[in-house]
């Protein structure tokens, strides 16, 4: 039998780390996620309730409303604070503790407004918070090292699940691969709005393993009609070798067809041969075909107005970096509107004449369809989750942006 009855999971943990008293209490082990470690001393004695009343007391309105303590206590954003104090030769120390289930931005803010504190009932005092500890990086080691010994004694003969599900999708992929127009083909061609263009059927394949189904092969050097008349209507892009043959097709599809981004594999590489992680990550890397074009030549795409629009944005994700904010910028780049990021969408959807929406957080699918529609050339955040870039709009980071000006 495993040693588990009895226990709780925050006992387990705190015996696996070593440790002989467990914070946060049991009631608030669910959901924190921080845990604030301040020093104390005062200048007198004091006790448990001095503490308290002083935290509560000296702290209530410098950060308003929304990180007001008794607010936060009421809602269990903060969970009980613990204080262990003594006294000794007229002096007093000891520890505070404070469990978060906030962000870490606003657990930090906590963390700096207890050490304003200068006075414990009629003593002078002091504050200091020495470290704020991830509860959670507890338990995942705890996790992980459970996990090994039920492993051990469970034994090694049984599949992963992970192992299972890739085995389930290997053996049903291939036969999503379909036909368009007697081409090689995935199931989503006919209904996505966006396609990609590869060159063999085994290029499908290895999409469709990958999970991407809107993809079609040209199968040969030259272009099909049918590709060409699709590419009209479509977002497309080109995802192809990065050897001459690949070349050759990416120049026959721009004189045929409406190319919209283009992304290669790496130096000397196949599309066949690539990983499923190397698939997503090059597709994510795809460039503008303007772009591709200009590298292929070995000009930069730079105009001067170009160049200017890229430093601007590069200062205001610059500035944004660990604020959760966002900017709305006109066509001028310059600011019209500014907003937390969780409240991003609302204010873009309210906003008119928006060129540019940048931002302390991740691009995702919805946040893009919905700059289109409000007609935004360019998004820029941190990453991106983006699979398929709508038209016509540019999803930057700060890597990209400086690898542009370089180019430029």
């Amino acid at each position: 039998m495993l040693p588990l009855e009895g226990k709780s999971l925050q006992e387990l943990v705190a015996e696996r780390l070593g440790k002989k008293e467990v914070l946060p209490t049991r009631e608030d082990i669910g959901t924190t996620k921080y845990l604030i470690h301040a020093k104390i001393e005062a200048n007198g004695v004091v006790e448990r309730p001095d503490v308290v009343g002083a935290i509560f007391g000296q702290t209530e309105g410098l950060l308003g409303d929304e990180l007001d303590l008794r607010e936060l206590l009421k809602t269990g954003r903060i969970g009980r604070i613990n204080v262990n104090i003594s006294s000794t030769q007229g002096k007093s120390s000891g520890a505070v503790t404070i469990p978060s289930s906030l962000d870490r931005i606003e657990t930090s803010i906590i963390g700096a407004a207890l050490e304003t504190i200068d006075r414990v009932g009629p003593c002078e005092a002091t504050i200091k918070v020495e470290k704020i500890e991830d509860v959670r990086e507890a338990k995942r080691k705890f996790v992980v090292d459970r996990a090994k010994e039920i492993l051990e004694r469970f034994g090694e003969t049984a599949l992963e699940t992970q192992e299972i599900t890739e085995k389930v999708k290997d053996s049903m992929r291939p036969k999503e691969i379909g036909e368009y127009e007697g081409l090689p083909a995935g199931p989503g061609v006919r209904d996505s709005d966006a396609v990609v263009i590869v060159e063999g059927r085994a290029d499908v394949l290895d999409l469709l393993r990958a999970g991407i189904r809107n993809v079609i092969a040209i199968e040969g050097t030259s272009v099909p009609p049918v590709v060409a008349e699709l590419s009209k209507s479509k977002t497309v892009t080109a995802f192809l070798d990065s050897d001459r043959g690949g070349d050759l097709i990416l120049k026959e599809l721009l004189q045929v067809g409406d190319i919209d981004f283009v992304a290669r594999p790496p130096p000397g590489r196949s599309v066949e041969d690539l990983t499923r992680k190397e698939i997503i990550k090059a597709l994510r890397e795809k460039v503008p075909v303007e772009q591709a074009i200009a590298e292929s030549r070995g000009k930069p795409v730079p105009t001067e107005e170009k160049t200017l629009e890229l430093e601007r944005l590069e200062n205001s994700i610059t500035r944004l970096r660990g604020t959760l904010k966002a900017l709305l910028l006109d066509e001028r780049l310059e600011p019209i509107g500014e907003t937390r990021v969780n409240n991003l969408r609302d204010l873009l959807s309210k906003t008119k004449g928006v060129k540019a929406v940048v931002f302390d957080g991740v691009v995702t699918q919805e946040l893009a369809d919905l700059a289109v529609e409000m007609g935004v050339r360019f998004i820029v955040g941190m990453r991106s989750r983006v699979e398929m870039a709508p038209k016509n709009l540019q999803i930057l980071n700060p890597d990209e942006l400086r690898r542009l000006k370089h180019q430029r």
